[in-house]
């Protein structure tokens, strides 16, 4: 079964996913935020997840940030739709800013570079990279 990472942003979520074995993780969306339940009963129609890692973000005090109520509300309801499905958060820190570099390192050219849709999926990469290590 997979595991499903998720960048929760305010309009753009990043979705990374591992395969079947959990030993491999890619990208595997970018999606306007309101349509983001939506996309994920659709996904889990056709693949067998066994455990959604939310990104938890924090500022650099550790205080939680704005977002993370929204955050909570989100998992509530996925709980809620899927009572058997395992939730769990993982810190975020600084996702975004090494999801930026990866990709400047990876050689993209600067159009790509700045495409904040590929900035958000590589981050969900990165949590659920991170995730897996620990």
């Amino acid at each position: 079964m997979r595991v499903l990472a998720v960048d929760y942003g305010s309009r753009r979520t990043g979705l990374a996913v591992t395969d079947p074995l959990q030993i491999i993780v890619s990208g595997l969306a970018t999606v306007e935020t309101v349509n983001l339940d939506a996309y994920i009963r659709e996904y889990m129609q056709v693949e067998k997840v066994q455990k959604i890692v939310i990104g938890y973000p924090v500022h650099k005090d550790g205080n939680p940030t704005k977002l993370v109520p929204v955050i909570e509300k989100f998992a509530d309801g996925l709980k809620k739709d899927f009572p058997a499905l395992d939730i769990v958060y993982h810190d975020e820190s600084f996702s975004s800013q090494h999801a930026r570099e990866v990709i400047m390192a990876s050689g993209a050219k600067k159009k790509k570079r700045r495409d904040k849709a590929l900035v958000d999926k590589v981050s969900a990469v990165l949590i659920l990279q991170d995730y897996l290590k620990h």
